[in-house]
């Protein structure tokens, strides 16, 4: 859970003042998630979701796995997506876009936080059409270090509903569960809690692209 701070830590510092991360510190502090739109421009978007398309073509994905990578299985019964990790420091231009947002990110959730966020992994995530994930959380038994999940949308500007692959967050609203179902449009950006919220991805009806990972502490 993220704590916020008593506001006269803060007096006049300068770094407070990105309302959208303020956003996004708020929401999870109140509901555990937070769901942001248009966190990257267009043009970044457009960027990312040609440098996955073209590794993909270059056959450099792979199928993935349930476990952490000590302890990886295939499943096709529970997951369908295929894969690629982003080595930060091999970025090309359109990932380096992305990574400078994240550290900047992170940067501003460890000054405010004190988040203690050290360690970051992504990975590129393509769903082909009829795959999906079923409902599962996003910390393993032998390593509970991930502290906040994101998912970032790359699809095509018209992408629909109709489309599919919906992520689907299962909350606990007193005792009771509830289910908030978010699209996966274009620039979008879903951040939440590792360790709490159960997530699935359905079923797709045309290919699904993102930028998938977790910012880790120590």
């Amino acid at each position: 859970m993220i704590k916020l701070l008593p506001n006269e830590l803060f007096e006049n510092i300068p770094f407070l003042e990105n309302p959208v991360y303020e956003q996004i510190i708020n929401d999870i502090s109140l509901k555990n998630y937070s769901i942001i739109d248009d966190f990257f421009p267009s043009e970044t978007v457009f960027k990312l979701r040609q440098s996955l398309l073209e590794k993909h073509e270059a056959d450099r994905f792979k199928k993935a796995a349930i476990g952490n990578r000590l302890n990886e299985t295939i499943i096709k019964s529970i997951r369908g997506d295929q894969i690629l990790w982003i080595d930060e420091t091999l970025s090309n231009d359109a990932e380096l876009l992305f990574f400078d947002r994240i550290n900047d990110l992170v940067t501003y959730l460890n000054k405010t936080c004190f988040m203690g966020i050290l360690q970051k992994e992504f990975h590129y995530a393509l769903y082909p059409k009829d795959t999906f994930y079923k409902r599962h959380i996003d910390t393993f038994i032998n390593d509970d270090r991930r502290k906040l999940s994101i998912v970032c949308y790359l699809n095509e500007e018209d992408w629909k509903p109709e489309n599919g692959g919906e992520l689907v967050l299962y909350l606990n609203d007193n005792g009771i569960e509830t289910e908030n179902v978010i699209y996966p449009f274009p620039g979008r950006i879903v951040i939440f809690e590792s360790q709490i919220i159960e997530h699935e991805v359905k079923p797709v009806e045309t290919e699904r692209l993102s930028i998938t990972g977790w910012l880790k502490t120590r």
